[in-house]
């Protein structure tokens, strides 16, 4: 449960702990560099186990805000939702011509009555 550095399972769980899965605050609650902390996030199954659950509580949070953003009328939140999560019914999708395409001509002739050219 202890590492030679004195980096302890208890203390990484610790700084884990409300850091949001953020390693720069995770880091300077154990007092180490930011390498040193993502490595020990990773050290052991309780740890990993923990920084994965800040990160999805966060997603949890932020999912939670645009979600009340939306019912307050917030449209420009709602064509954000719609661009990733309604991706699958359609929304956020180009429509129309790829951007990259040459546009296509289109040519029109008017015939008059005797069909000539005009």
């Amino acid at each position: 449960m202890s590492s030679s550095k004195g980096y302890t399972e208890k203390k990484v769980l610790a700084a884990i702990k409300g850091s949001g899965g953020i390693i720069t605050t995770i880091s300077n609650r154990i007092g180490c560099e930011w390498h040193t902390a993502k490595k020990l996030t990773q050290k052991w199954q309780s740890t990993r186990d923990a920084y994965k659950d800040e990160r999805e509580t966060i997603l949890d949070m932020s999912e939670s805000a645009i979600l009340k953003s939306i019912k307050n009328g917030n449209t420009q939140d709602a064509k954000w939702l719609l661009s990733s999560l309604g991706a699958s019914r359609g929304f956020g999708k180009e429509q129309g011509t790829d951007k990259n395409e040459t546009p296509q001509r289109i040519e029109i002739k008017l015939i008059d009555e005797l069909g000539e050219d005009e």
